[in-house]
Formats: C-alpha cells, sequence, structure tokens
C-alpha cells in the first residue's frame, strides 16, 4: 500500500452524514473518493443479480474479488456508481440494498475479498475513505481519521429527507427503527465492529451543519499537513 499518500478516513454509523462530508471534503481537495459503503451495496445486488444465497461466503467473496465497478463524475460532479456497465446509483441508494450490505458486511472472507479493491483508492494526490472501518481497519495509518456521529432521531431524519428528495419512498418511523436495528449489527459483529480507531476524533454532528462539518474537517487536516 502507498503509505505516503495521505488519506483522511470518514467512519460512523448509518444517516451519519458521513458520505457527504467526505464528498465534500474530497471536492475541496481535489483528493479521490472511496465510498465504501457502495462497495458492500455493490456487492449486495450483483449476488442477487448472479443469483447467489447471501449466506455463501466463499461466492460472494469470490463475487467480491472481481467485482466489475467504476465510479463516475457527472457534469454536475456527483458520482455516478456503475455495476456491470448499468449505471445503479439510485438502486444501491435504497434502504433495502443497505439492509442487505449490513448483511453480508458481517462476513470475513466478504471483508477481505474488497480489502484490496479499496486499498486500489488510494492514489496522488489523498484519498478521502467514508465507511464503517476505514480508519480501524483499512487504512490504519491515515493522516485524519475522523468518527461522525449524531442521534438515531437526527440520523433518521436526515435521511427521511434525502429519500424524499430524491423522489423515493420513506418512513421516518421505519427508518429509526432501521438504523437503531443496523447500529446494533454493526456494533456487536465479530469482524471490524463498528467502532472509533483509537486515534480518531469523535464528533458529534447533530446541532453542526454539513458546512461546518467539512470546515472543521479540513481545518485539522491543514494543522496535521503543517506538522508532517
Amino acid at each position: 500500500m502507498a503509505t505516503t499518500i495521505p488519506v483522511i478516513t470518514i467512519d460512523g454509523p448509518g444517516g451519519s452524514g458521513k458520505g457527504t462530508i467526505a464528498h465534500r471534503a474530497a471536492q475541496q481537495l481535489g483528493w479521490h473518493l472511496l465510498d465504501s459503503g457502495a462497495l458492500y451495496r455493490l456487492l449486495g445486488l450483483a449476488a442477487q443479480r448472479h443469483g447467489l444465497d447471501l449466506s455463501n461466503e466463499a461466492a460472494l467473496a469470490t463475487l467480491a474479488e472481481h467485482l466489475d465497478i467504476e465510479f463516475v463524475a457527472d457534469d454536475l460532479g456527483e458520482t455516478q456508481v456503475i455495476l456491470e456497465g448499468e449505471e445503479v446509483t439510485c438502486q444501491i441508494r435504497s434502504e433495502a440494498s443497505g439492509a442487505v450490505a449490513s448483511q453480508i458486511a458481517v462476513l470475513p472472507a466478504v471483508r477481505a475479498g474488497l480489502l484490496a479493491r479499496q486499498h486500489a483508492f488510494r492514489n496522488p494526490p489523498g484519498l478521502v475513505a467514508d465507511g464503517r472501518d476505514m480508519g480501524s481497519v483499512v487504512f490504519p495509518d491515515a493522516l485524519l481519521k475522523v468518527f461522525l456521529t449524531a442521534t438515531p432521531e437526527a440520523r433518521a431524519e436526515r435521511r427521511y429527507k434525502q429519500l424524499m428528495e430524491k423522489g423515493m419512498d420513506a418512513n421516518l418511523v421505519a427508518l429509526l427503527r432501521d438504523i437503531t436495528e443496523r447500529d446494533a449489527r454493526d456494533a456487536s459483529r465479530s469482524v471490524a465492529p463498528l467502532k472509533p480507531a483509537a486515534d480518531a476524533i469523535v464528533l458529534d454532528s447533530t446541532d453542526m451543519s454539513i458546512d461546518a462539518v467539512v470546515q472543521f474537517v479540513l481545518e485539522e487536516l491543514s494543522h496535521r499537513l503543517v506538522v508532517t
């Protein structure tokens, strides 16, 4: 792994805003972006399309190693996700897709199969990686690690607003229930449980705007770049 290339990791539970923060930080820095959650959602979608049993760890791991995916920026700078030649950005953002991703993410062989794919995103001038174990497992030498959180209620409301803005059906009560259940599942899994890395900055964004969180991340990075 190219350890001289700086990495910012932004981890946290679903709905914490880590994806939005990572995207904006990468955009402002001109760095590469890794949406690790999208990889698991893409793997789940590919598995369903190929008729694989989601409990078949060996088959899922093999598929993970050969997953045909691309992340490309559209004319507006938004990230488009391509699976086996088809644009599936909206499909993998559904709650059902997230539930499948959470289900297969507990499988050790699947996580191992996707590890090299995640490392391959580390290219000059730098990388902003968001997920649940970016700082603790995938990029333990990251220059800056942020663990972003918020109350379950705030996260459910954010997710509800996001889905409604995209014209997708959503139920706030169901979203809150799903978020709570996913938190428990992610925190209790035996492989790469959801928790801050020992050297991560834990940031509660419940009462913070997106701009304020991005500014915080960029200022912390500038301090560390000066030190290094």
